[in-house]
């Protein structure tokens, strides 16, 4: 391919504006669906912990298992489900939690939690990519009739799959509900089946389950002490509250009712409550009913690494009880939704990473791009795969803190709007839920640091490149639209019409006053040379939260004390007159002039106050902004200092 042509292929999509990928997460769809039907593009990440949620719940909790899962179940339907109902009806365009806390904690320091949060959403999305493709590859090779040089060779095949994933998106993700609706109905029937005949063994042989009781209670005499130690070891089985985040972020895919407002889609929102409710009832029927029967009938030792049922557990249930056959066919059926919750995993970062970091101006622009992004996550896929040796029970522990960590954030913002509501009672009830998922999660990651380190690594990372990425874009353009209203054109369009020039007066808003503007267009008239008869227009730029890089600009045109003043609303100022100079120069076709003041301070400080607060010393950035966006000479608006 040529070179020109390689590089449009892998960059489509630059020009679109954010978040607006391809792939099942995407802002705007052309074709949505039925809940229920979404409920599958979700469930290929929740229900697939199936394939190894048993198996580590066995490691993690022995013979109280069945316990911590139910604990486990508890906290889902009382506390996660009722949390992401609530941000689906406040947060209904696919953006999650995490934009629900960037509308509650604006400025800076709501930008550095949300970089902290990609991290971990980071740490959660890849971690189920390399954790399923691993987990995948191990079904592959426990199959009887896998060949023989499968056995140690985890890494090589787990790459492989990962590496499947980066091509089906280097190509396209397309109609992904019908594939997860075929692999969810076809994955969930064959796991009844085997819970059901597993169940069937258990009433057949009532001594198994006595086994079990006597072990239990020898070990744990003490009723509360099963229950004390059921709460302290649920924290590990965490994985089996993943996919309610990707539930929300699947929302724009479907379908409301006809009447739906678009700020306030009642019919979509319905729906996606209906789809978090379902899939969270279905799977906590399958988490309870399987942790019975594979720790009553699966020795413990099983579990252990190297042991048949290691990451495993129902798909060991399927060949001992219902023939390799049948085993055969669970293996294929579970490889595939764990290769595809990996795809669901990996279509989440492509919806988040393109919505925020581009945005704020934290990331190069080509990260608004499908493709370029595609490679990265899957470079960093291999990596976390080579460090883990593609081990399921290693990379549980990095799996769960993302989990939790997002789950927790979530309950977080509930509980803040819920405050700003003034809904005491709502507020005081995820209060709790922030407590008891707050505590999860610490005791998630003092029992298990891995994940906090890798998260850790995520977060060094994005905050690395996002402040090198704001540094170098600080002279870009930053405006998404500019719009001049009907006053503001008017006067633009009456000094280029009658003396075919537009003078613009560069002001710092004070106090407003007449004395203010007169003397302002005395000394610039004075010092700056402009005639007395030619007209001059005030330009403002009312400061707003510089920490947000792309904006919509809208001027205003107003008459204050017999002056003509256009104002605009910014967070960045020197970017916003340069921007509004170019469309001023092209509404009108006269390249206008703008005059400034000399700033006070020193150059290294005013350059570090541009950065932070959109400031600094404007006249010189919004000349070089002006240079770098309008590279002829003569179309480029000239900035005066005096």
């Amino acid at each position: 391919m040529p070179r020109r042509g390689f590089r449009a292929w892998m960059l489509d999509g630059l020009t679109d504006k954010t978040a607006s990928q391809p792939g099942p997460h995407a802002r705007t769809v052309e074709k949505t669906h039925s809940w229920w039907r979404v409920m599958c593009l979700t469930g290929v990440d929740y229900f697939s912990t199936l394939g190894y949620q048993p198996a580590i719940a066995a490691v993690a909790a022995g013979l109280l298992s069945p316990f911590a899962t139910i604990v486990l179940v508890l906290l889902t339907l009382l506390g996660a489900l009722p949390v992401y109902r609530r941000v689906a009806r406040e947060s209904f365009k696919g953006s999650g939690s995490i934009a629900m806390l960037e509308r509650l904690l604006p400025w800076w320091g709501g930008k550095l939690f949300v970089l902290i949060l990609l991290g971990f959403a980071a740490t959660d999305f890849m971690i189920t990519v390399t954790l399923s493709a691993a987990d995948a590859a191990a079904h592959a090779i426990e199959n009887p009739f896998a060949p023989s040089w499968f056995h140690g060779a985890e890494v090589p095949i787990t790459l492989v799959l990962i590496a499947l994933l980066g091509v089906v998106f280097l190509r396209g993700f397309k109609e992904a509900i019908g594939i997860a609706l075929v692999l969810v109905g076809v994955y969930l029937v064959l796991n009844a089946v085997v819970i059901g005949v597993s169940f069937g063994r258990v009433f057949e042989h009532p001594q198994l389950t006595s086994d079990w009781w006597s072990n239990l209670t020898h070990q744990h005499s003490n009723p509360l002490a099963i229950i004390g130690i059921s709460l302290l070891v649920f924290p590990k089985l965490a994985l089996g509250l993943s996919g309610f985040e990707t539930g929300v972020a699947v929302m724009p895919q479907i379908t409301g009712a006809e009447d739906d407002d678009p700020q306030r889609p009642a019919g979509r929102i319905r729906g996606a409550k209906r789809l978090l409710t379902t899939a969270a009832v279905i799977m906590s029927v399958f988490l309870i009913t399987s942790s019975i029967a594979t720790t009553i009938l699966i020795p413990q030792k099983e579990f252990a690494a190297g042991g048949q049922a290691n990451g495993r557990a129902l798909a060991y249930m399927a060949h001992l009880y219902l023939g390799n056959g049948f085993g055969t066919i669970y293996d294929v059926s579970t490889i595939c939704i764990l290769w595809f919750a990996g795809a669901s995993a990996l279509a989440g970062l492509l919806n988040l990473v393109p919505r925020y970091l581009p945005r704020y101006g934290m990331a190069p622009q080509w990260a608004a791009a499908v493709r370029p992004l595609v490679l990265v996550f899957i470079a960093i896929a291999f990596i976390i795969t080579l460090a883990f040796k593609a081990n399921v029970d290693a990379q549980g522990g990095a799996y769960a803190t993302g989990v939790l960590v997002l789950i927790t954030s979530a309950s977080v913002a509930v509980f803040l709007s819920a405050l700003r509501k003034k809904q005491r009672g709502i507020a005081i009830g995820f209060g709790i839920t922030v407590v008891v998922f707050g505590y999860t999660t610490v005791l998630n990651v003092i029992e298990r640091p891995e994940g906090v380190r890798i998260a850790g690594l995520f977060i060094l990372g994005i905050i690395v490149i996002a402040i090198l990425s704001r540094v170098r874009r600080s002279f870009q353009l930053r405006a998404t639209s500019v719009s001049l209203d009907p006053q503001a054109l008017a006067f633009v369009t009456e000094d280029a019409d009658e003396s075919g020039r537009i003078a613009l007066i560069a002001n710092e808003p004070d106090d407003g006053t007449l004395d203010e503007y007169k003397q302002k267009a005395k000394d610039e008239r004075r010092y700056s040379g402009i005639p007395q008869r030619t007209p001059v227009i005030f330009m403002e730029v009312w400061h707003a939260d510089s920490s947000n890089f792309e904006e919509d600009l809208e001027v205003e045109g107003k008459l204050v004390h017999g002056y003509r003043v256009m104002r605009v609303r910014s967070g960045n100022i020197p970017n916003t007159l340069a921007t509004v100079l170019l469309e001023i120069r092209d509404a009108t076709g006269v390249v206008p002039d703008i005059y400034f003041e000399w700033n006070e301070g020193g150059p290294l400080s005013n350059l570090a106050r541009f950065l932070v607060t959109g400031v600094g010393d404007v006249a010189p950035v919004t000349r070089e902004v002006l240079r770098r966006a309008e590279p002829d000479r003569k179309r480029r608006p000239d900035v005066h200092v005096s």
